[in-house]
This record gives structure tokens, C-alpha cells and sequence, in this order.
């Protein structure tokens, strides 16, 4: 009986536990239901009545540029940086895993160290750099560093992960005539795939919620994303489109839900065999 109570107060604790983590999302959901005289007067979790066009205001879009333009330019700046961190992070992994070369030491320190620096203190240089490129009011200041493993995060995550493989696949491999790069591709990248996978999901994750590199870098509303896009309902008319600025969160949010969902699994194994393996 004591182990039975044990075991239910723990499911309630949890449970209660639960409910308020999970509050802020049923706030946001049942608030863009709410009407605009409602969203800030009521205290009130559920509406009144279906405010059904704050749902119509936000597809519509912003200034002339539709919700479906929106998703598709967030959606094209996750997916290139998921792509260039998983490529080039694996790769510069590898190497500081697998390979012998000289100041291996030195450089991978390096790179760790780069995690303490804050990303504001490389903003304006890289700003001035992408400005001279041209490259200003477009997609590529959010995209191409991904492919230059700028992410010392992950690159240390990968690594911890090859470190735990057996070298004897790659000895192996080597034997049968191949060479570092087709190792990596046939063997080690394919055992690899939990790490590989957390670092896709935490990229397009921070990515899609990213707000102030892409309101640096981004400036007609054409190529703005949907976390630009709820800016603009508080800047236009304040506290009248709160309503509509809280139904597009939720169209933002449920694209992060589904792929977190459709991924968490790996997530846990990557994170996991990350930490045992290392």
C-alpha cells in the first residue's frame, strides 16, 4: 500500500507538473480564439465567444506578403541551415575525431572556446562582411555560415558521438582500399545518424525562432520570415491585432511541434550515447 501511494503521488506531482509547463501553449492557443476586446481585458483561459478571424487576419499575411510566403522563406532558412550544419559540422568532427594532423590539440580547444563567445560580438564583422558581398537582404548571412561548421556545439556533440565508435569499422574499411572520405561517408557517417539527428533538430529549431539576425539582415517584407512577421501586427496597431498575432504564433509554433515530435526519439538516443560514449 505504501509503495502504491508512493507511486501515485508521484504520477499526480508529475501530472501537476505537467499541466504547468504545458499552460503557456494552452494560453497562446486559446487566446488567438479570443476577441481583440478580450485579449488583454480577460483573465478569463477561454473565450467567449470563436474569434475565428484572427485565424483569417494572420493568412492573410502582412503587408500584401501571404502566410504561405512566409512559412516557405522560414522554411527554406531552416532547411539550408540543417543541411550546412549537418554536412559541415560531421566533417570537421570527423576530422578532429578520426584524423591525425598537426596543432589537432590547439585548434579543437580553440573551437570549444568559441561556444563562450557571445554572438553579438561578431555580429557587426560579419555584418560589414556580408554587406560587402552584397549579400544583405537576402537569405545566405543565415544559411552559408552553417556550411563552414560554425557551430562549435555541435561539432563538439558529433565528436563526443565518433569518438565512442569502434575504430576496427574504419580499419577495416581502410583494408579494403578506402580512403578518409569514403570512410566517412560508408561507415562512419551512416553509425553516426542519432547525433547527427539532434543536431538537425536543435538547428531548425533555433533557426525557425530565430528573430534578431534575421531582422538585421532582412528588410523587404517579401523576404520576411514568420517570427519578422509577428513584429509587425504589435508595430502596426498595437494592441488592436494582438488576435491575429497570436494565431500566426501558432501557425509558427506547429511546424517546431511536428518535427520535434517526429524526431524525439533520436534526439534522446543522440543526446544519450553522446554523453556515455565521450
Amino acid at each position: 500500500m505504501t509503495a502504491t501511494r508512493s507511486r501515485i503521488a508521484l504520477h499526480a506531482g508529475c501530472l501537476l507538473v505537467l499541466l504547468v509547463m504545458l499552460y503557456p501553449l494552452g494560453w497562446l492557443v486559446a487566446t488567438s480564439f479570443k476577441p481583440a476586446d478580450e485579449v488583454l481585458a480577460s483573465l478569463a483561459l477561454l473565450p467567449s465567444r470563436l474569434a475565428t478571424e484572427n485565424y483569417t487576419t494572420a493568412a492573410a499575411g502582412i503587408q500584401g506578403v501571404s502566410l504561405l510566403k512566409l512559412f516557405g522563406n522560414s522554411l527554406t532558412i531552416s532547411v539550408g541551415a540543417v543541411l550546412g550544419n549537418v554536412l559541415s559540422c560531421s566533417l570537421a568532427a570527423y576530422a578532429f575525431a578520426r584524423l591525425r594532423f598537426k596543432l589537432r590539440g590547439p585548434l579543437f580547444a580553440f573551437m570549444i572556446a568559441t561556444i563562450m563567445l557571445p554572438h553579438h560580438a561578431v555580429l557587426i564583422p560579419q555584418y560589414i562582411v556580408f554587406n560587402q558581398l552584397g549579400m544583405v537582404n537576402t537569405f545566405w548571412p543565415m544559411v552559408l555560415p552553417k556550411f563552414l561548421a560554425t557551430d562549435a556545439f555541435f561539432v563538439f556533440l558529433i565528436v563526443q558521438f565518433m569518438r565512442g565508435l569502434p575504430r576496427e569499422l574504419e580499419e577495416a574499411a581502410k583494408i579494403d582500399g578506402c580512403g578518409p572520405f569514403r570512410t566517412f561517408a560508408r561507415v562512419v557517417l551512416p553509425l553516426t545518424r542519432p547525433a547527427l539527428i539532434t543536431t538537425a533538430i536543435f538547428t531548425f529549431i533555433w533557426t525557425w525562432n530565430d528573430f534578431f539576425t534575421q531582422l538585421i539582415y532582412l528588410f523587404e517584407p517579401g523576404k520576411y520570415t514568420l517570427t519578422l512577421a509577428l513584429r509587425t501586427f504589435v508595430d502596426t496597431s498595437s494592441q488592436s491585432a494582438y488576435g491575429p498575432m497570436f494565431a500566426m504564433s501558432v501557425f509558427a509554433l506547429l511546424p517546431i511541434v511536428l518535427f520535434f515530435l517526429a524526431f524525439q526519439r533520436f534526439l534522446v538516443e543522440g543526446m544519450a550515447n553522446s554523453g556515455v560514449k565521450g
